[in-house]
């Protein structure tokens, strides 16, 4: 019989994305403060794959210590623009600022994955995927973040690819589930092999 299988995410779009591929699980938010492990990270020059793999077993433990008989996901995403982690914007105005570095540039966003299981991990995964932000004039840039702010105060590099967002890039090199924030193949392949979901 299949484990339970606890997500430690609140968010939407992760939940949505397993209850669309058919898996049954529970939501239990993991309580982590995010911002100061990684401000330590950067502060010690981790680059942004182990600062978003450490995020995502940080969360992913913190549940599975108190779930230990289930198989707990944790998730986290980052955004490298050329060498510097960009957050989720505070206000409109950082919003703008970042999207104003990233315009007519390349950038790369790294979504981890780790599984635990009596709090300890058993399976890890970080997918990347490269995005290049079209030129995009700052009249435009003022009215889409005018139009979208409620929705991508919460998403890195202020964007979701599901929304308008996808107007903003000229292309994107890599898996459209590791831009949602979930590594989503290489999870249910892991869960499929492990024989937590039918053949």
């Amino acid at each position: 019989m299949p484990q339970p299988l606890i997500l430690a995410s609140a968010s939407d779009i992760r939940q949505t994305l397993l209850k669309n591929a058919g898996l049954n699980f529970d939501v239990v938010p993991a309580r982590v403060d995010e911002d100061m492990v990684r401000d330590a990270m950067i502060a010690e020059g981790a680059p942004p794959r182990d600062i978003a793999d450490a995020l995502a077993e940080l969360k992913a433990l913190k549940v599975s210590q108190k779930n230990p008989q289930a198989l707990v996901i944790g998730c986290d995403q980052v955004l490298d623009l050329q060498g510097r982690l960009l957050s989720k914007p505070q206000s409109p105005e950082e919003a703008r600022a970042q999207l104003c570095d990233m315009r007519g540039k390349r950038h790369d966003l790294l979504s981890a994955a780790v599984i635990c299981e009596g709090g300890k991990p058993i399976w890890r995964h970080v997918g990347i995927t490269r995005m290049t932000m079209r030129m995009v004039t700052d009249a435009y840039l003022d009215g889409y973040i005018a139009r979208n702010w409620e929705s991508i105060r919460h998403c890195v590099g202020a964007y979701k690819l599901e929304e308008e967002g996808v107007r903003l890039f000229s292309r994107i090199e890599g898996d459209y589930f590791t831009v949602l924030g979930l590594p989503l193949l290489d999870l249910l392949s892991y869960l499929t092999l492990r024989g937590d979901l039918e053949q």
